[in-house]
């Protein structure tokens, strides 16, 4: 589980990498999230469903989900700080999980979860904003793009080098035996 929740977290960073400032915060269209505030509501989403995850409900009393959908009003690194502090927080939860409390029931929003429950609701909602986030950003981004997955035309290619291989998974997988 944490190598998945590692490539998403490297999909993000190859993607904010590509944009600038001003591709980050652009809005594809009025109704439609940038970037930065699919970041910003993910960041608030992690910290709350983990910071204290084993004792608190994950849906914190000081969130407050409707302004992380406004627009980001500090810089790229204040954005980049917000959201790294909720998957820090991910993380961490991840991180403290053992055979002694990876049986423990936590709640969200006042809804009993299994760990690997609440776990598996959170790597669902993070894939769903990292699929947002890359759309997104190829529609604002002006120039080359390189791609996050296999690029098209390249399928054979990639097989030939990783099959068989946890390197088959992501490009970004760390496999010492994907050629």
């Amino acid at each position: 589980m944490r190598e998945t929740i590692v490539s998403y977290r490297c999909m993000i960073d190859a993607t904010i990498e590509q944009l600038t400032d001003e591709e980050l915060f652009a809005r594809p269209a009025p109704t439609t999230n940038s970037v930065a505030i699919i970041l910003r509501h993910l960041g608030g989403n992690l910290r709350s469903r983990w910071t204290d995850f084993l004792t608190t409900d994950g849906e914190k009393p000081d969130r407050n989900r409707d302004t992380e959908f406004l627009d980001w009003d500090g810089d790229r690194q204040s954005l980049i700080v917000h959201f790294d502090s909720g998957w820090g927080a991910l993380a961490t939860a991840i991180e403290s999980l053992d055979d002694d409390n990876l049986g423990h029931r936590i709640q969200i929003r006042g809804e009993s979860h299994t760990i690997p429950q609440a776990i598996t609701r959170s790597v669902a909602h993070i894939t769903y904003h990292v699929g947002q986030i890359a759309i997104v950003a190829r529609l604002v981004h002006k120039g080359e793009w390189q791609w996050l997955t296999v690029a098209p035309g390249n399928s054979s290619q990639f097989n030939e080098q990783t099959w068989g291989t946890a390197g088959s998974r992501s490009i970004f997988s760390k496999d010492d035996n994907a050629g």
